[in-house]
């Protein structure tokens, strides 16, 4: 199992705000009171999913998330606010911050154009090391998120692991490690919960 404490340090020193909640339910009134009522755009995660945090923040105004609303132009919105809330793939002890994507818009998020990014993950995401927490992204996080949307590509179609295959709808085609919080976001933070969430 992997150190919380260790990994909340290194994060630190890497230069990210880092809070720790024992259950979503905190973390969700955490969140809330962060974002006051400032548009807020979401990355594709099945852990934001799994808080039911989106219809909480729609009560508090402009939120712009395309796993839920399908309108054209949603993940321009969301783009363009200036809070984002993602999640991970994968997170070492050391700090290192692993995300793979299919149409790039989380791993360009994360990277720049928001005043705050917050990176919302349980502690399975957590990997004792840079190489497993790569390892956890591409073999159990992205097989997962590959059958969630109905794939076609050998990952989700039979063994949970990656093929490296080259099918025309693989989604692992645009990977970030982020090593510090990038110059461009003021405040970048990440928020882990002592649970089970997500991929």
């Amino acid at each position: 199992m992997a150190n919380v404490e260790l990994t909340m340090k290194n994060l630190a020193a890497r230069g990210y705000a880092v809070s720790r909640f024992p259950d979503k339910e905190a973390a969700v009134q955490y969140l809330l009171q962060e974002v006051g009522g400032k548009p807020v755009g979401i990355g594709g995660s099945t852990t934001i999913a799994e808080m039911d945090l989106f219809p909480r923040l729609e009560a508090r105004g402009d939120v712009f998330w395309h796993n839920v609303q399908r309108e054209e132009g949603i993940i321009e919105k969301a783009d363009a606010a200036p809070i984002y809330l993602m999640s991970a793939n994968g997170v070492s002890e050391s700090g290192q911050i692993i995300n793979i994507d299919g149409k790039g818009n989380r791993v360009a998020n994360m990277s720049y154009g928001h005043e705050r990014v917050y990176i919302i993950i349980g502690v399975n995401k957590i990997a004792p090391t840079d190489a497993e927490a790569l390892w956890r992204a591409k073999n159990i996080a992205s097989p997962k998120n590959a059958r969630r949307v109905n794939a076609t590509t050998p990952c989700a179609q039979g063994e949970i692991i990656c093929h490296d295959c080259k099918a025309a709808n693989r989604i692992c085609r645009s990977f970030a490690i982020l090593e510090a919080p990038p110059f461009s976001i003021p405040h970048f933070e990440i928020v882990i919960i002592d649970e089970a969430l997500g991929f």
